[in-house]
């Protein structure tokens, strides 16, 4: 393994080698720009020098580490056994993948509370189950049946939960930036507390809406952290070729507002990163872009087979895996040896196998509910017309 993730490790678990149960985990370090260093002055400047914040020195007893990886564990088997569905042709239509992503995901969600909101994209799955939604209910989503979260009508790419507060996945590359932004004026309108987290790809900071939404957000005050996850590539291209800006947390400077940049792959550094800015929307509500730099470890969807990477860079995914990084800091600091870390997988991959096996035998949508949910109240004369029905009923 390369130094520099030794490096990493050594500064995670050096307060808890030798201690056993008692151990803490402490992250590494996440750049940050804030108002007394790298934000715009008073006459809009804004350094473009290394960010003078940093997150770090959190810490994390042993039961929330088991717990963290616990959750990643679920993501990376639940996201494997999604693969092998879509091959199966048991899952229909788009399916992108989380894997890679699993300690942003954690991290993330960690940061906020129950009551709070999430807008997502397309590639849903890892935070629909960390927000809370039963792994049966995602499972069923994907493979279209009644008993999922979505009814069946959502599929991998448009889950919904008004329960957790899961506003939504969205097909739309962006179209989750403006919903989440109106959603965070409701918040301040109403006087709430809650606050709004709206997470998208590295390719969505280059459309108009990711503009608009943050200048709305910066104009009026808003609740709502932005995060972009940086998987170093939109579909195939990488970020250098199609950002000029490539360090994407920068962007916030031009809308004067509060960024920062972690390593997607430390699940503390992101829960930290993420606390700093959930903190600064709910008290002085305010918005706050936060970049996650997470890679891949497949293609764009399931069935993108990566071509465009390189042996060499195969390797390095490999080795800046979270899940097995991890793992090896969790048995060197005695906190989890490789007996329990079977157990625990054991357990995992029996409650994915039972999520797909619960998701085959439920029911599919009866046709004649197609139109249920076109509105969320009765429409006079509303069309209601199948495909192979005749335009005129005699």
């Amino acid at each position: 393994m390369a130094e520099t993730t030794k490096a990493t490790r050594s500064r995670r678990t050096r307060g808890a080698a030798g201690q056993g149960k008692g151990a803490s985990g402490a992250v590494s370090e996440a750049t940050a720009q804030d108002a007394g260093a790298g934000a715009a002055d008073a006459e809009g400047a804004t350094s473009a020098e290394a960010p003078a914040g940093t997150v770090g020195g959190a810490h994390a007893d042993a039961e929330t580490l088991v717990a963290y990886y616990r959750q990643m564990l679920l993501i990376r088997r639940f996201e494997e056994r999604a693969a092998r569905a879509y091959t199966q042709a048991k899952i229909g239509g788009y399916c992108h993948l989380n894997l890679g992503e699993e300690a942003t995901i954690v991290g993330l969600m960690a940061a906020l509370r129950p009551t709070d909101y999430l807008f997502t994209n397309y590639r849903e799955h890892g935070y629909a189950l960390a927000k809370g939604i039963d792994a049966r209910s995602v499972m069923a989503e994907l493979y279209g049946r009644t008993t999922g979260v979505s009814k069946g009508w959502g599929g991998s790419m448009h889950m919904f939960d008004v329960k957790t507060r899961l506003l939504g996945g969205y097909g739309i590359v962006g179209g989750q930036l403006p919903l989440a932004t109106g959603a965070g004026l409701a918040v301040s309108y109403k006087g709430g507390d809650e606050v709004v987290m709206c997470h998208m790809g590295d390719g969505t900071a280059a459309i108009g809406a990711f503009h608009e939404s943050l200048n709305i957000a910066a104009l009026w005050n808003l609740p709502v952290i932005f995060v972009v996850i940086n998987n170093g590539l939109g579909m195939g291209t990488t970020v250098e070729k199609s950002a000029a800006e490539p360090e994407l947390w920068r962007r916030g400077a031009a809308y004067r507002m509060e960024s920062a940049r972690v390593d997607g792959t430390d699940v503390l550094a992101v829960r930290e990163a993420a606390r700093i800015a959930v903190e600064r929307a709910r008290a002085e509500s305010k918005p706050y872009l936060l970049e996650a730099t997470s890679p891949r470890l497949r293609g764009h969807s399931v069935v993108d087979p990566a071509r465009y990477r390189s042996s060499e860079e195969k390797e390095a995914l490999k080795a800046a895996d979270p899940l097995a990084r991890m793992a090896l800091e969790l048995e060197e600091a005695g906190i989890l040896d490789a007996e329990a870390r079977d157990k625990l997988d054991a357990e995992v991959t029996a409650e994915v196998e039972d999520a797909a096996a619960f998701a085959d035998d439920s029911p599919h949508p009866d046709v004649s509910t197609l139109f249920d949910y076109t509105y969320a109240t009765p429409v006079p004369g509303e069309l209601r017309r199948l495909p192979a029905d005749p335009v005129f009923r005699s």
